[in-house]
């Protein structure tokens, strides 16, 4: 029996992707063996599928490109082939039909990728899609979407198209790229020494470094598609469609030109925090809070996107709340603190208590030293501590000055305020002539105000 959500879903990516939806479509059945297809034929859509054309728009050095889509169509799962982690695995396959007769979303492109960088942005592309959509999470080592790579090459000159090759059931935009290269490769081997490249059907093994045959490709007549006789047509009516249509959410390309515009950041920040739904929308919500949306572009993407990689979680799992996120910016911001103790005191302490950044200042004394004798104070034991290095500044060694602010810094553990510490520390220089020789062990730095 149909599932009506499944036919929405499909609709819903129809529409995101400027597919054109049909109103009328068939069910077919696919007829081949496979042991994970016990009853011999597969439920699907060929000539008649839910949705034609279309495309997805995907950049790749900073080079925008369309890649124009087939079609989209329903069908069922098969069961699933276990080859691996299995008691005997390296003698026997194992079966699970827990998945069987499971909707199915399939999208099928054009010959219209070039690359295995392509592909693999496509897939990003598509996997974001969908999550926005709310259709798959896009997990591909879960089994919740997986990519059937389908290969050929051939000589510019040649007039007729070479052998197509088809990679199934690739579960990672690694195993993507590595085996479309691996094939790309063993292609043009071929043609170059005049091996005859047959069609086949293969899967990779990532052990080995290659493709393994699965079995000889299938011709479309092989598969004997009929209509399925116990299905009817699958009809759609133009509410079905204008209904969707009106509930779609942003699409991610709308998203990032919107970002661009609103917050004034840049394209490839601007990419990436639309990269997931769950990123883009606490952008937006700490942006809201801290009323510093290129501040707050820039944490995410450097502290909380290196958080997130380094305990392998997603931003539904990151223990510190927009609200407090955007507390902490605004402390950074308003020169309360300083970024580097943010980022290697409050920060850390924020993620493993769960406090609020204002607490954590309070509670360890953190605030920024902003006292102007105090400060002025440790610069002139900073300068009397780096005698050698002050007398390469006067000397007209001026990269030496970042180091002299780094030691007042380092002093302070990142208290001292820097704007309030250049100026000073510009100041003392510039009032104090090492020139006026005076034996080094006996002379010390002073403001000559004190």
């Amino acid at each position: 029996m149909l599932n009506k959500k499944a036919v929405e879903m499909g609709i819903k990516l129809g529409l995101a992707v400027k597919s054109r939806i049909h109103q009328r479509s068939i069910f077919e059945r696919k007829n081949y063996f496979y042991p994970d297809l016990p009853k011999g034929y597969q439920i699907t859509q060929n000539r008649y599928p839910l949705a034609t054309d279309g495309f997805l728009k995907i950049t790749l050095n900073q080079k925008p490109k369309k890649i124009a889509l087939s079609q989209i169509h329903l069908e069922e799962d098969s069961g699933k082939s276990i080859h691996k982690k299995m008691h005997s695995s390296d003698e026997k396959t194992y079966l699970d039909f827990n998945r069987s007769g499971i909707p199915l979303l399939e999208i099928v492109t054009k010959p219209e990728i070039n690359s295995p960088e392509e592909a693999v942005e496509f897939l990003k592309k598509l996997i974001i899609i969908l999550q926005y959509l709310n259709i798959c999470n896009g997990n591909m080592e879960e089994g919740s979407l997986r990519c059937d790579a389908n290969i050929s090459v051939q000589k510019k000159e040649a007039q007729q198209k070479s052998v197509r090759t088809e990679i199934k059931n690739l579960n990672s935009f690694r195993f993507l790229r590595k085996a479309l290269e691996y094939e790309i490769n063993r292609h043009i081997k071929n043609i170059k020494t005049g091996i005859l490249t047959e069609p086949e059907t293969k899967f990779w093994d990532d052990k080995k470094g290659k493709t393994i045959l699965m079995r000889a490709k299938e011709k479309i007549q092989d598969y004997r598609f009929f209509p399925d006789p116990d299905l009817p047509p699958l009809v759609i009516t133009e509410r079905d469609i204008h209904k969707i249509k009106t509930s779609l959410p942003e699409s991610p390309d709308e998203k990032i030109n919107r970002f661009i515009k609103q917050y004034k950041i840049p394209f490839h920040e601007a990419k990436s925090l639309v990269s997931s739904h769950e990123i883009s929308d606490y952008f937006e919500k700490t942006a809201k809070y801290s009323h510093e949306p290129i501040e707050t572009s820039h944490w995410i993407l450097r502290d909380v996107f290196s958080y997130l990689k380094k305990t392998h979680t997603c931003i539904s799992e990151f223990p510190i709340s927009s609200k407090k996120c955007a507390d902490l910016i605004k402390h950074i911001k308003e020169n309360k603190i300083s970024r580097q103790t943010g980022k290697e005191i409050i920060f850390p302490e924020m993620i493993s208590t769960g406090k609020k950044a204002s607490d954590i200042i309070k509670e360890k004394s953190l605030d920024r030293i902003s006292d102007k004798d105090l400060l002025k104070k440790i610069i002139i034991e900073i300068l009397n501590s780096n005698k050698d290095q002050v007398s390469q500044y006067v000397d007209g060694k001026k990269q030496v000055f970042k180091y002299l602010v780094g030691q007042v810094m380092k002093k302070t553990r990142g208290k001292a305020d820097p704007k309030m510490t250049n100026k000073l520390l510009l100041k003392i220089l510039d009032r104090y002539n090492i020139k006026e020789k005076e034996p080094e062990d006996k002379k010390s730095i002073q403001d000559k105000n004190d």
